[in-house]
């Protein structure tokens, strides 16, 4: 697959980029994505949620009525689910969510997302830029240009820059992560991918 590049202006530089079939045209795999984006979300989460159950409640443990000749049921704490302020039965315990998915899965998930974009036309190539400062103003310019500015959009960096992320971090519809933090959750998240030029090798060079 062979993409034109084009500056932060938006203007054709007459450059093109040649996608590697390996990565951007495979069979693509539903279930491996499904496995990916399950892994990135369940990862996601703190699980520090906690109930107080029947023993951790504090009640007095004293027998709150006569065991019988009151008409009504048994009772032999206020602990008890039944009552209010009880404690809950079964309640959620602080657990860790995380689990483990073989590379060649994560990897062939990764490829059959950027597989869907590029079937779908949502992947271009811009030239390696800087900015000088962080800008958020500056940022917004360039997703003009780019005709970006109400699309969600993800921004593929080869290396890390500072002045991009800062500039970025605000704007709720745009993110920018380095190919090495590429993930299956957002890539199908965005609307557009948009790849900067040192970043293509690098994918190749993860994903091959």
């Amino acid at each position: 697959m062979e993409l034109s590049v084009v500056n932060i202006k938006g203007k054709d530089t007459g450059r093109k980029v040649v996608l590697a079939d390996t990565i951007f045209s495979v069979e693509p795999n539903d279930h491996a994505i499904y496995l990916d984006v399950k892994q990135y979300l369940a990862n996601q989460r703190q699980g520090t949620h906690k109930a107080k159950e029947r023993a951790e409640v504090a009640y007095s443990t004293k027998k709150i009525k006569k065991q019988k000749g009151t008409g009504g049921a048994r009772a032999g704490s206020r602990k008890a689910p039944v009552f209010v302020g009880g404690g809950r039965v079964f309640g959620p315990r602080p657990r860790n969510y995380s689990f483990k998915l073989n590379k060649k899965l994560k990897s062939l998930a990764r490829k059959s997302a950027l597989t869907y974009k590029a079937k779908d036309k949502t992947i271009s190539v811009i030239e390696n830029f800087s900015l000088e400062a962080p800008k958020t103003k500056d940022f917004i310019n360039i997703l003009a240009k780019l005709s970006l500015q109400e699309k969600k959009t993800l921004f593929v960096l080869g290396e890390k820059n500072s002045n991009i992320s800062l500039s970025s971090r605000n704007l709720k519809r745009s993110k920018v992560v380095t190919a090495d933090e590429l993930n299956t959750y957002d890539v199908l998240n965005a609307q557009n991918i948009v790849l900067v030029e040192n970043s293509v090798k690098k994918i190749e060079e993860l994903l091959s």
